[in-house]
């Protein structure tokens, strides 16, 4: 049986160790794995434990010599980018190289909701700029997106018992409008599954797809939360209004503080929320109206974790959280 070479920037983040879970746990096709690390990085106890589940770890520098990182890509079959949100600009020099060394598929860094190319959320505007870039050099390409994460929809409980599961940045969830509109969800485990799949079909070459696993709202998502922890939750809502001023509040705090982590979290938040919470974006109707092409038609076999699940597991201490480093 052939094996497909995967190349994958940004392997130890969350999106990048959901994706290598996947791939080495595939057995149709079967996948090497190669993580591409900062020279700096590659003794880092994160890079040791790739190695120890089978991934070649191998320094490169993205802002180096083209050459060099063209022979790091030749004979490799798929680029993966989950390259950090800020340093989106890597991903033209990784392209480029991606193109010279004959990769059959790039994917960018995506792997998020549905949002319109320009106009609501700035760094999906650098994110257009890129594929567009992509295109011009005639880079065979997949654009995925994958859902908002069940594990960044949880709602704190007043009793604390699931705040562990948190990250330290995490603030008590507002809710959009009447808490009506519709999100595309996923399992953040079952977010590489599905690049597994995707990158292995030739159908979606050269295509944008939307793979996700429920929709809910945010009253659906408090129902079942409050049902299976029989917790009452306070209700915080937000109106079209407030949501634009939370915007611009937090780019007047980013634009007075441009280098602060915290700034552009708080910034890029708000900007999503208000794409996802109000305008109704991450759906698949609008994905679709975008041109994705729909995951639930491509793997209608597809067995994810459902929402319900997930929560009984958070209850039941068996999960762990996102974005806690």
């Amino acid at each position: 049986m052939s094996t497909t070479k995967v190349a994958i920037v940004g392997a130890s983040g969350e999106s990048g160790q959901s994706i290598v879970n996947a791939l080495l746990d595939s057995a149709t096709p079967r996948y090497e794995v190669i993580a591409l690390t900062r020279p700096q990085s590659i003794q880092k106890p994160v890079n040791t434990k790739l190695q120890e589940h089978g991934v070649k770890v191998v320094s490169a520098d993205l802002s180096g010599p083209s050459d060099e990182l063209v022979g790091l890509l030749t004979g490799i079959d798929v680029v993966i980018s989950a390259i950090y949100f800020d340093n989106l600009d890597e991903e033209i020099p990784l392209a480029n190289a991606a193109k010279a060394a004959g990769v059959k598929r790039f994917v960018q860094s995506a792997l998020m909701i549905v949002i319109p190319p320009k106009g609501v959320v700035d760094f999906r505007e650098k994110k257009e700029d890129n594929f567009h870039y992509f295109q011009k050099i005639r880079l065979p390409y997949t654009y995925i997106d994958a859902g908002w994460w069940y594990q960044l929809t949880l709602p704190r409980l007043p009793s604390g018992r699931i705040d562990h599961l948190l990250s330290p940045a995490h603030k008590d969830l507002p809710i959009g409008l009447d808490g009506s509109v519709p999100t595309a969800l996923a399992d953040l485990r079952d977010v590489g599954r599905y690049v597994a799949r995707v990158i292995a079909d030739p159908r979606t070459l050269n295509k944008r797809v939307h793979v996700y696993s429920e929709l809910y709202t945010q009253n659906k998502v408090y129902e079942v939360v409050e049902g299976l922890s029989g917790e009452k939750l306070p209700r915080g809502y937000v109106s079209e209004k407030e949501a634009s001023t939370n915007i611009d509040n937090a780019r007047a705090k980013l634009q007075q503080n441009p280098t602060e982590i915290d700034a552009k979290l708080a910034f890029i938040a708000n900007q999503l929320f208000y794409s996802w919470g109000i305008r109704g974006d991450n759906t698949p109707e609008n994905a679709e109206y975008l041109g994705y092409l729909n995951g639930k038609d491509l793997y209608p076999d597809f067995e994810y974790v459902t929402f319900e699940d997930y929560v009984k597991e958070v209850l039941d201490g068996k999960v762990k959280g996102v974005y806690q480093g």
